[in-house]
């Protein structure tokens, strides 16, 4: 789904920014680390400070499913540089099992701070995509 150029663009940035929305449509968007593997994008609940592990985005996602994920990049001095690419799709929690060990071998390769965090006590987020948008310059 995702086009070579998109992905290597997608691949050039270390932080995406997660949206979603509460059952009445109510919106939140946090800043998220990310891994892409087997076509889906998967983000962890790290041990980062967090006054609680029922965090507004996973109330979202089951209350609903939607999301969306947007990768940018900005250059103050450029704008013809200027890019973005917007991930829509569905997401589910997951806890445990296999996608969930593939999940986090790809975000500890990804992020050398993963390596010694205990992610596997902690829920993913598996963001499976149904559409790709994106606007501007994707390359470097």
């Amino acid at each position: 789904m995702i086009s070579e150029p998109e992905l290597a663009f997608v691949l050039e940035q270390r932080v995406a920014h997660l949206a979603t929305a509460d059952a009445a449509g109510r919106p939140h968007v946090v800043p998220v680390c990310f891994a892409i593997t087997e076509g889906c994008f998967w983000i962890p609940i790290d041990e980062k400070p967090k006054r609680t592990l029922r965090l507004r985005r996973l109330q979202n996602i089951e209350e609903n499913s939607a999301v969306g994920l947007i990768f940018d990049h900005y250059d103050d001095d450029d704008w013809s540089r200027l890019g973005w690419l917007m991930v829509s799709g569905q997401a589910a929690i997951i806890e445990a099992g296999d996608e969930h060990r593939r999940a986090i071998a790809g975000l500890r390769e990804r992020y050398r701070q993963y390596r010694e965090m205990a992610l596997e006590e902690r829920p993913v987020i598996k963001v499976t995509p149904e559409r790709v948008t994106s606007w501007g310059t994707l390359s470097a």
